[in-house]
């Protein structure tokens, strides 16, 4: 059979011809058009600069790839799905610009070993009868889907025994994941989906979902018309549309998507406030994986000229979901990761999510951080160890698949050049303004975030992973933020024992803000984010060494800020400290001390290394330039892992190390003790550290191993201040109210390095010294600030608090606050009234220029109350709304005169369905308009219903409702009812009492009126 026909028996005609108009497959192409001739000419070259780079970096890691290869073998090793380079390697192959000087492999080379690898994979897969890998749902089909595209784009290359292979692994995999039905593949040991019920306790099974759906992909693309096809159609479709299951959003919407309505589906799989867990905590490389593997299958459709079902460009529930992503998104156009300890700076692996959400999906913003993440990619990759793609973290089988999936996603490129023209990223303001927002995802999930566009902060409560993060201008490459890392907090393993979030949202409050209080057994603290970028951190003094910043130094030239140091300056002078040559992993300490004549000396933990504690590769003991005297002498310690006990760390081999046992990790005083057997007189010792090194620790030395006398400490600072400020590295300003010093050790910064002590810290994305406004509250439980304008204030206790807070303020011009206050000679009086552990954000409302005495009390932002001062004689006062104009008012002696303005909105806004989460989400019905435009406070946007359309308003919890209205634009009203429920599942018809979600059914025809407005209060 020639060429033409095996691709006419696979596609039909219509998908042969799609295929040869694609462009994708240039050896099937030039195939098909020349009976089966062997090679065919490619494209004429990278369709756009992004996709140019992602071939740069695919041509230079093909050094790390050649590197792999098994000459004995003959190919590239199964080790880690290591052969899954041949994707790489194929698109290289096949697109000209090949440059054999920066692969270091000649073209020839390259096609001889990938040719070989793909012949011999193609025959040892177990479904073509082989014995080394395949069928597997976890994670062979994950490889399986790269391999086969591999296969296909240098098909023309191929043997006929090693194409009928691949149709084989193409058509038999779909058929063995078919017959399992639902139930689990028996060789992915706990990997399952839990059928298409779900979870998402700790484990979502988006990711699990996701494979089932993936390996059915290249048999619908590449074998549409084989029998079996309907039934791997109907498991693909049910897999993909439950991938991102919630009931309560999923009964809400009727919406059809290859043709079964998405109220069908039966999966849990998220979180109620649409986040993804796995490995028991929220991990966005995770919620990722509904594009990354939305963008695998793509390819093997759109490379066989089939078109895309429909799940793929409307996916349940999945812009909601890109929501939070944007939330949480850096400069580097990757997510920030506060709760995850190996998936940080996975470059190469995560391009492909954007590419598919940009190039398939045509997303602007998507192709805005698609964009950052390239520019990031060739620095990157340069860095140690060169040639790479996913460096810092990570497992060995994500380098071929971050090859494969950059391979991937230049295609997903090329193919939209050809369909539609490229897609014009969004500019960073505009990204910034879209990705803008604050979520509360809820006590189980632990994350309070708020992305303002100069700064990323959160409040995390996780079990493990506690603290108050802060990232301005979301720079991925400033503080370290990921797993077990302190940030503010010292450490976080510390027991939350109540937590208090607020948020505040600029459709109601008129700005984005929140609060997060969290009470310990050792006291309180609190973290308050302000649409500024700024925030206020403050604590009772919950342990000592308070208010951690640990600081990326690296030499990545190309990334903004990793230039080699970091300067830190305070009032006292500054200090730069060079960046380390390499992410060795390790770290050497040689401290040097009076000489001293001891028979035992040790290492005596103070602070551990927050994910595995202590480990040493070598302890030496020297007098001068003498010999070590450690081999001499006994090692023991605190305790050990098997096989890494303390005798490693003194038996003169490199290779071999002390750690820590499991369960001590967290421990801060373990130790290492080395017994010189007799008195013996030394000066230095030198600690060569594994990647475990400890943050904290004191040399000692004892003449018994029972008193033991400090002689050296780790870290010396290398800056220390008692002013009260520190600009880091000219990328972050900290105003700092504490009995302790500033401290920089290291790339460590700690804003009160010494015993528990209060502790007050406003954190600026600016460089240089901030202005200090010092509050005064008359309550020590009270904390406040004045910051960027803002009035934070924060009750530290356990108790309710009231009383007056001192606002110092330039004579002239008042700021004033919701709630009431009176001017002073030096300011204002601001009166407060605090439920226990309650933070609060108060925007200045309005600007008056009055004498002392005046009393303002404001309402909200369109009203304040003013009442002269005792006199007989009227007073002039100027009123001015925040962002409005002045207006001058006269106040009548001892009267109280209330100040209007009607053109202000009056937030905050008692309308609790306001900004919330609305359902249907998209994809949305036939006829139907997004009902979010019903809660968006704007009145020139409507939701307009479609056919008998029904919405739901999420309030975020269950709520006493006492009213819900409808304001419907001019026209015929439809006829409409209200449904509330508590669970999102069972609906009654109500509009007061108890609920969490409010739906509006209407019998809407064409030509009825739009919704405008749906309020729900309390």
């Amino acid at each position: 059979m020639g060429e033409l026909n095996r691709r006419k028996a696979l596609l039909g005609a219509g998908g042969a011809a799609a295929l040869l108009a694609s462009g994708l497959l240039p050896g099937v192409a030039a195939a098909a058009t020349n009976g089966g001739a062997a090679s065919g000419t490619a494209p004429s070259g990278p369709p756009d600069a992004v996709a140019a780079t992602y071939l740069r970096v695919l041509l230079r890691h093909t050094r790390w790839a050649e590197q792999q290869f098994d000459a004995a073998a003959g190919i590239y090793p199964a080790k880690d799905f290591t052969f899954a380079v041949v994707l790489g390697n194929a698109l290289l192959l096949t697109r000209p610009g090949y440059d054999a000087e920066v692969a270091g492999v000649s073209q020839e080379t390259l096609k001889g070993h990938t040719l070989a690898t793909i012949k011999h994979f193609a025959a040892s897969n177990l479904l073509t009868g082989g014995t080394e890998w395949g069928r597997k749902l976890f994670f062979d089909t994950t490889f399986q889907s790269y391999f086969l595209l591999a296969a296909r784009l240098l098909w023309t290359d191929l043997d006929d025994a090693t194409r009928r292979n691949v149709e084989r692994i193409t058509t038999e995999q779909a058929a063995y994941t078919a017959a399992l039905g639902t139930q689990d593949d028996p060789t992915s040991g706990d990997w399952t989906p839990n059928g298409l019920k779900g979870g998402f306790v700790g484990d979502t099974k988006l990711e699990e979902m996701g494979v089932y759906a993936q390996s059915l992909a290249p048999a619908l693309a590449w074998a549409p018309n084989d029998p079996r096809a309907p039934a791997w159609r109907d498991a693909f479709g049910a897999w993909s549309r439950n991938e991102t299951g919630l009931p309560a959003a999923d009964l809400a919407n009727p919406r059809l998507v290859d043709g079964r309505p998405i109220s069908a589906n039966t999966a849990t799989n998220l979180y109620d406030t649409f986040l993804v867990e796995n490995h028991g905590s929220f991990g966005p490389h995770y919620q990722e994986e509904l594009w990354r593997t939305s963008g695998r299958n793509s390819m093997h459709f759109l490379a066989a000229g089939a078109p895309l079902p429909e799940v793929l460009t409307a996916q349940p529930n999945g812009e909601l979901l890109w929501r939070t992503m944007l939330l949480m998104t850096s400069d580097a156009g990757e997510p920030l990761m506060p709760m995850v300890a190996d998936r940080e700076h996975l470059y190469g692996r995560d391009v492909i999510p954007l590419a598919f959400r940009a190039q398939v999906l045509g997303d602007r913003h998507a192709a805005r951080a698609e964009a950052d993440l390239a520019a990031r990619l060739e620095p990157y990759q340069a860095y140690a160890p060169a040639d790479r793609i996913t460096k810092f973290s990570g497992e060995p089988k994500y380098e071929p698949e971050a090859r494969a999936e950059l391979a991937i996603s230049y295609l997903l490129h090329e193919w939209r050049a050809q369909h539609g023209g490229p897609v014009k990223p969004a500019t960073e303001t505009e990204f910034d303004t879209h990705a803008a927002g604050v979520a509360d995802f809820g006590a189980a999930p632990g994350l309070l975030a708020h992305r303002s566009p100069a700064a990323w902060a959160a409040t995390v409560t996780k079990p493990g992973f506690v603290k108050f993060a802060w990232q301005p201008h979301h720079d991925d490459w400033l503080f370290v933020l990921g797993g077990a890392n302190p940030m503010l907090l010292p450490a976080t393993n510390i027991a939350v024992k109540e937590r208090h979030a607020t948020t505040y949202a600029e459709v109601r409050d008129g700005f984005d803000g929140t609060v997060g209080v969290l009470r310990f057994d050792a006291g309180y603290a609190a973290l308050a984010t302000l649409p500024t970028g700024a925030a206020v951190y403050a604590s009772t003094g919950v342990a000592e060494s308070e208010g951690v910043l640990n600081v990326y130094n690296l030499t990545m030239p190309g990334v903004p800020g990793l230039d080699g140091d970091r300067t830190y300056t305070a009032a006292e002078g500054k200090v730069t400290l060079e960046a380390q040559a390499a992410p060795t992993g390790a770290r050497t300490d040689d401290l040097t001390f009076a000489p001293v004549t001891a028979r035992h000396v040790r290492m005596l933990g103070v602070q551990p290394d927050p994910q595995y504690g202590y480990s040493i590769w070598a302890l030496e003991v020297r007098d001068g330039d003498g010999p070590d005297l450690a081999p001499a002498g006994t090692a023991t310690a605190s305790s050990a892992a098997p096989g890494k006990e303390a005798k490693y760390a003194n038996d003169g081999n490199a290779a071999t190390r002390w750690a820590v046992s499991t369960s001590d990790r967290p421990r801060a005083d373990s130790w290492l003790a080395i017994d010189l057997g007799a008195p013996q007189t030394f000066d230095h010792v030198k600690l060569s550290w594994e990647a475990a090194a400890g943050r904290k620790y004191r040399v000692e030395t004892s003449p018994d191993g029972m008193t033991w006398t400090p002689v050296a400490s780790y870290p010396v600072p290398a800056l220390s201040s008692t002013k009260g400020w520190l600009d880091i590295d000219g990328r972050a300003g900290i105003l700092v109210d504490s009995p302790n010093p500033i401290t920089v050790t290291g790339d460590r910064v700690t804003l009160s390095d010494g015993p528990a002590a209060p502790l007050l810290a406003e954190l600026y994305p600016a460089p240089g010294r901030p202005a200090r406004t010092r509050v005064t509250t008359g309550a020590a439980a009270v904390r406040a600030t004045v910051t960027d304008g803002f009035l934070v204030l924060l009750n530290l206790s356990g108790t309710a608090a009231n009383g007056t807070a001192a606002l110092p303020q330039d004579g002239g011009a008042y700021r004033v606050y919701r709630g009431e206050q009176t001017v002073t000679r030096t300011g204002t009086d601001v009166s407060y009234a605090l439920a226990a552990a309650e933070g609060r954000i108060e925007p200045p409302r309005f600007t008056v220029r009055g004498p002392a005495g005046l009393k303002a009390v404001v309402r909200d932002a369109s009203r304040v109350d003013l009442t002269a001062p005792s006199g007989f004689l009227p007073v002039l006062v100027t009123v001015t709304p925040d962002g409005g104009r002045p207006r001058p008012v006269v106040l009548p002696p001892r009267r109280t005169v209330p100040v209007v303005f009607g053109d202000v909105r009056p937030y905050p806004l008692a309308d609790l369905a306001l900004g919330r989460t609305t359902f249907p989400a998209e994809p949305l019905p036939p006829g139907m308009s997004s009902p979010a435009a019903a809660v968006d406070d704007d009145p020139a946007t409507a939701w307009r219903p479609g056919p008998d359309g029904r919405m739901v308003v999420d309030l975020g919890a269950v709520t006493a409702v006492s009213a819900v209205e409808l304001a419907w634009t001019p026209g015929r009203r439809p006829k409409a009812s209200i449904e509330t429920s508590v669970d999102g599942r069972t609906y009654q018809a109500a509009s007061t009492g108890p609920a969490r979600y409010v739906a509006v059914r209407t019998a809407w025809r064409s030509g009825d009126a739009s919704l405008t407005r749906v309020s729900v209060r309390t």
